[in-house]
């Protein structure tokens, strides 16, 4: 779920850098479409104003790549989501994790295989080099703390049991910690992989962005969640901060008073730190969601929410605790998407309006 404003991020010393804010948009799931299709996406987003876009590195990789190189000629920033189920990094005798027909079946991150990992990156980022690409960023997985992307923690048969709230509670703590420990192993293959191009060895680091969703959410679901700041805090634990440039997570803000709002913001980022005393974050997801499906949309509402959204985000900007943000979703979600009716609804203007620089403030 994503969409964007991305802040300025020249790679590795400037990846904390809130100075030179950019915005963008992001569309996953590109791969999965025709050519033409990819073209005429990518082209309103760039004819948008957008600068920076977030996409995968999924099955088929062919077509992810031949996405990149679209985003790439059109002036975009890139942003590669590296999507961790991809069975080509898992033996062929690791099986899926069932989500018993209530969300997908997922492969058990303590299963992946780093030389399978290795090698298909490898091969993906020197194409992607060979065709003069320059990644802005990667990020190496997607939700990782929630059962739905993640096969070591737990989906139920049915919703009803009280859900785990920390790592000591889960159902199989064991394959968790053994996953955390591959995960580790992805970053340092990442960071290396990403080293050794020509066009793109600059690239930031942003390890997965993780889900906010709540205790009560998950207990409503059936399925195991971990606090974002619980999950950083044991990937800390085993040296993830000589390897990223920067925490992922993901903000689903709902409809709150701006004040709440403000307060939810800034409780969920509370371990985001600049890059002088920690790690700053991205926000590699956010949205705000309108079921309306009427044309014109009446996206009044939302548009108020989303101006909320942006002032939390601009505060912690400010303080370069946050260097990044995307908004999700461009077309593909209905409730969260921008793109309304054939055009920018009047709340796209809001979510992707470039961020005030300190200069800017001072004028």
């Amino acid at each position: 779920m994503l969409f964007a404003a991305l802040l300025a991020l020249s790679p590795l010393a400037h990846a904390g850098d809130a100075a030179a804010p950019r915005i963008g948009v992001n569309r996953l799931h590109l791969a999965w479409l025709p050519r033409a299709e990819q073209e005429r996406i990518l082209k309103d987003i760039a004819a948008s104003g957008a600068t920076h876009i977030r996409v995968s590195l999924s099955r088929p990789v062919d077509k992810s790549i031949e996405a990149v190189e679209i985003a790439s000629r059109l002036g975009l920033r890139i942003l590669l989501e590296i999507q961790l189920a991809n069975k080509s990094y898992y033996p062929e005798s690791a099986r899926p994790r069932t989500g018993f027909g209530r969300v997908w079946d997922i492969y058990r991150l303590s299963d992946l295989d780093p030389d399978r990992y290795r090698k298909g990156l490898h091969e993906a980022f020197q194409r992607i080099d060979a065709l003069g690409i320059r990644l802005e960023a990667i990020e190496p997985g997607n939700e990782i703390n929630y059962a739905g992307y993640n096969g070591d923690l737990a989906v139920y048969r049915e919703p009803g049991p009280r859900s785990p709230r920390s790592i000591a509670e889960l159902q199989d703590r064991a394959a968790f910690e053994r996953g955390l420990d591959t995960y580790i192993r992805v970053l340092e293959i990442s960071r290396d992989e990403v080293r050794a191009t020509v066009h793109s060895r600059d690239a930031a680091v942003v390890s997965a962005g993780l889900s906010d969703m709540s205790a009560e959410q998950a207990d409503q679901r059936g399925m195991e969640r971990l606090d974002p700041g619980e999950f950083i805090a044991a990937l800390r634990q085993r040296g993830m901060d000589s390897l990223v440039d920067a925490y992922g997570i993901h903000i689903y803000p709902g409809r709150l008073p701006a004040a709440a709002l403000d307060r939810r913001v800034t409780n969920l980022l509370d371990f985001c730190q600049p890059a002088d005393l920690g790690k700053p974050c991205w926000v590699t997801e956010w949205g705000v969601a309108n079921t309306a499906r009427s044309c014109p949309v009446d996206d009044s509402w939302r548009e108020s929410t989303i101006q909320a959204t942006r002032a939390a985000f601009g505060d912690l900007m400010e303080e370069k605790r946050l260097t990044a943000a995307f908004y999700y979703d461009w077309d593909t979600e209905p409730s969260y998407s921008l793109w309304r009716c054939g055009k920018l609804s009047p709340a796209a203007a809001a979510a992707i309006e470039p961020a005030e620089t300190p200069e800017g403030r001072a004028k």
